[in-house]
C-alpha cells in the first residue's frame, strides 16, 4: 500500500496524534541516550543560553530566510515536487493557529534536543545532520524536498556549531516549521 493511500485512511486527528507521538518518542530517546552518553544526565542543559541578540539573529532571522527561500521554490517548481504524500497538507490544513504553534514547538524542541543536544554533541555535526535528514524518509523519493531537508538539516547543525546554543536551533527550527505550517494552513497548497 502506498503512503498516500495510508494517509487517506487516517483521520486528521489520527495524523496529529501520530505526529505528536513521534515527537514524544524523539524526546524520550534524547533523554535515554543522554543517560548513557553524558557524564551527567543534564549535560545538554549547558547548551541552553538566553542571548536575545543571538536568538533573534541566528534563530528568528535565519528561520525566516529559510522560509522565504522555500516559499519562492514552492512557487517556482511544480507542486508535485513538494508532495510528501499529503502528510503536511493534511496535518497543517486541519490545525488551528494555536495548534500549529503547539505542534511546531513540540517538533522543534524534541528534534533539536535529540539531533543537536545529544547526537551532534556526541557524534558530531555531519552525523547528526545526516541522521536528521534520513529520519525525514518520506522525502527520499522527492529530489527537491530531499535537497531542501538536507540543506536545512546541515544549516541548523551549522547554527549549533556556530553558537553552541540549543535555544537558537530550537527557535530557528520552530520558525521554519511554524511559518511553513501557517503558509500551508492559510494559503493552501498549489494544485496543478
Amino acid at each position: 500500500m502506498k503512503q498516500s493511500e495510508v494517509i487517506q485512511q487516517l483521520t486528521n486527528k489520527d495524523l496529529k496524534k501520530s505526529l505528536v507521538l513521534s515527537q514524544v518518542l524523539f524526546l524520550l530517546l534524547a533523554l535515554v541516550l543522554s543517560l548513557f552518553l553524558f557524564e551527567s544526565f543534564f549535560d545538554w542543559f549547558s547548551y541552553f543560553h538566553w542571548k536575545p541578540k543571538e536568538i533573534l539573529l541566528y534563530g528568528v532571522a535565519s528561520g525566516m530566510i529559510v522560509v522565504f527561500i522555500d516559499i519562492i521554490l514552492i512557487h517556482v517548481f511544480p507542486s508535485r515536487y513538494y508532495d510528501d504524500g499529503g502528510i503536511n497538507k493534511r496535518i497543517f490544513s486541519s490545525l488551528s493557529f494555536y495548534e500549529i504553534v503547539y505542534v511546531t514547538l513540540i517538533i522543534a524542541i524534541a528534534e533539536e534536543l535529540l539531533f543537536r543536544g545529544v547526537i551532534q554533541t556526541t557524534f558530531g555535526y555531519f552525523i547528526a545532520s545526516t541522521i536528521f535528514a534520513i529520519v525525514h524518509f518520506r522525502y527520499l523519493k522527492k529530489p527537491i524536498l530531499l535537497v531542501s531537508i538536507i540543506l536545512v538539516s546541515f544549516f541548523i547543525g551549522y547554527l549549533f556549531e556556530l553558537t553552541e546554543n540549543l535555544v537558537v536551533t530550537i527557535t530557528s527550527h520552530f520558525f521554519i516549521d511554524f511559518l511553513l505550517g501557517l503558509f500551508i494552513r492559510y494559503n493552501g497548497w498549489r494544485e496543478e
